[in-house]
């Protein structure tokens, strides 16, 4: 391992082409599947209240309970990402969602409900794998975030999946069936993962904290020089909060709990919120969401397509400062169906959109050991967000508030507020991935500055 006889240990190098396709097109269906999982709950949600007699306060309620869960269980994956690797990481929490689906088929009542949906939270946390994988396996591409783009677009297709089956066979199977169907999908992923290849740094990542503990630690920094990592150990969480990455460890995890308030009401809750603000009928409003999950879709290939270019920390703030006004307007114009699907479908443009960019964004702005655990800080606020938004949501209700006047201060205002967090966050050189603390914003010229 020492002199040039070997530049890195096996599977350390950069993939091959073909190698790097097939763990994106894996990635991709991992996360299709994951989100189908994940949001086939709230999409069926309706139909799961009227066949437990649960009032809306009590689907609220629950809804909140099983986020809280997802959240617990979310802890695991920044850890388990930077210990156990990126592709056995990947497995798991493919598989989480497959088990969360064939169990929630079985769900008997609301503490089973919650209990089993719980384990949701591995399948959410599928996305902070899959952006640490492939952010490591494109390596310096230059068109990575177009690349990655693509891949992220699982969400609004998995979330279109779970529209569209919804749609044809909940009348047939009814939501038991439904559930039922989704965890085969995800198996045959599980079983595809294990086929790929890890990626480059955390096998050299790895070899280079085998290197130190057998005391060779000269030959571990000439590996760690090599591939252009750090000594090789593994990250703890205060290092994520030391001073040169608190503010933006901070910042990017309250972005992430502000706009997930707004994914909890506008894309989790969507039937719900469509059917009682805008008085869009149950049939009706998942042929809305299959619309508008299509204008989510190129969203996502936009903002990646966009990132690569100005910026993806710039392209994310811009994109949900947009995302907040337009559903504030759909929420406050006519209920009609010729302004109320464009309305929202070009709100989820830029609600979702901008993830194809954050998360590949979250890879890059963290050194590398700690970048499962730096990037899975900040997303299990996502769940955070979602309980907030849930909560916020069913207070405001309860004081007899419209659902329009609600969704705004639980969704709306989150949205807008995600994307001002954006402004506290790291800049990152793309091409050299190197990442220095924003500036601090005094006036209106350090505002353009930093955009």
């Amino acid at each position: 391992m020492s002199g040039n006889t070997a530049p890195f240990p096996p599977g350390g190098a950069p993939l091959a082409p073909a190698a790097v396709r097939r763990v994106s097109i894996v990635c991709f269906f991992a996360w299709v599947f994951s989100v189908f999982d994940y949001t086939l709950f709230g999409t069926l949600l309706p139909a799961i209240s009227e066949d437990n007699g649960w009032t809306a306060g009590t689907a609220t309620a629950v809804t909140t309970w099983i986020t809280i869960g997802t959240f617990v269980v979310s802890l695991c994956v920044g850890p388990m990402l930077d210990r156990w690797g990126r592709r056995r990481s990947l497995a798991i929490t493919t598989a989480g969602a497959a088990i969360a689906s064939g169990l929630t088929a079985l769900a008997g009542g609301k503490v089973s409900m919650i209990l089993i949906r719980a384990l949701s939270g591995l399948g959410y946390s599928e996305e902070v794998v899959n952006s640490v994988y492939l952010n490591e396996v494109y390596g310096d591409n230059r068109r990575r975030g177009f690349m990655y783009s693509f891949v992220q677009s699982g969400w609004p297709v998995g979330a279109l999946m779970a529209a569209l089956v919804s749609a044809l066979l909940l009348p047939y199977l009814g939501w038991h069936g439904v559930f039922l169907l989704a965890t085969f999908p995800a198996v045959v992923i599980v079983l595809m993962v294990r086929r790929l290849p890890e990626s480059p740094t955390f096998v050299n990542l790895t070899r280079i904290r085998e290197l130190r503990a057998e005391g060779r630690a000269a030959e571990a920094a000439d590996l760690a020089g090599r591939a252009g990592l750090e000594t090789g150990e593994t990250g703890r969480l205060r290092d994520i909060f030391a001073p040169e990455l608190r503010r933006h460890t901070v910042c990017l995890s309250a972005a992430w709990l502000l706009n997930w308030m707004g994914i909890q009401v506008f894309s989790v809750l969507g039937t719900t919120v469509l059917t009682d603000a805008k008085g869009v009928s149950f049939d009706s409003a998942l042929l809305v969401l299959i619309l508008a999950n299509a204008a989510g879709f190129a969203g996502y290939i936009a903002h990646g397509y966009v990132g690569d270019r100005i910026g993806r920390r710039r392209t994310i703030t811009i994109g949900w400062l947009l995302g907040g006004v337009v559903m504030t307007v759909m929420l406050a114009g006519p209920a009609t169906a010729a302004f109320v699907v464009p309305a929202y479908a070009l709100g989820l443009f830029f609600l979702l959109g901008p993830y194809a960019a954050l998360l590949f964004y979250m890879g890059e702005s963290y050194p590398a050991k700690v970048r499962g655990i730096g990037p899975n800080t900040a997303h299990i606020m996502g769940p955070v967000g979602a309980i907030a938004g849930s909560a916020v949501l069913s207070v405001l209700l309860s004081a007899d508030l419209s659902m329009s006047v609600a969704a705004f201060f639980a969704g709306a205002v989150g949205i807008i507020g995600s994307g001002l967090a954006m402004l506290g966050t790291r800049r990152v050189d793309q091409d050299g991935e190197t990442a220095v603390p924003a500036a601090p914003i005094r006036n209106e010229d350090d505002l353009r500055s930093t955009l």
